[in-house]
């Protein structure tokens, strides 16, 4: 996965297309993402309990990872995700644009 959680995205299909936001999960068995704040549903729940009211719960839903693009926190624009192969052996997440380092 070359999204992590606590990343900044840019949708670039639906509905909120071109809006920023911060990833809270990561479905990698699905390949889905949920971001902050985007992708709003509403779910209807009905009363449990006598003298309850029903509610409208509003919630962020899920959204495919290829309809994402990671934001590079230097330049802040969104694009691909490239690695740099450290001495050590570790990789290091890079901006294709501006080759900065892409930290959590």
């Amino acid at each position: 996965m070359k999204i992590k959680k606590g990343d900044t995205v840019q949708i670039l299909k639906g509905k909120d297309r071109d809006k920023r936001g911060k990833v809270l999960e990561i479905n990698p068995r699905n390949l889905k993402v949920v971001i902050e704040g985007l992708n709003i549903r509403k779910k209807h729940s009905r009363p449990r309990k006598a003298g309850e009211k029903g509610q409208i719960v509003e919630f962020p839903a899920s959204i495919p990872l290829a309809n994402v693009s990671l934001v590079c926190s230097s330049c802040q624009k969104a694009n691909r995700v490239g690695y740099r192969v450290l001495e050590n052996g570790k990789k290091e997440r890079i901006c294709r644009k501006c080759s900065a380092v892409i930290s959590t």
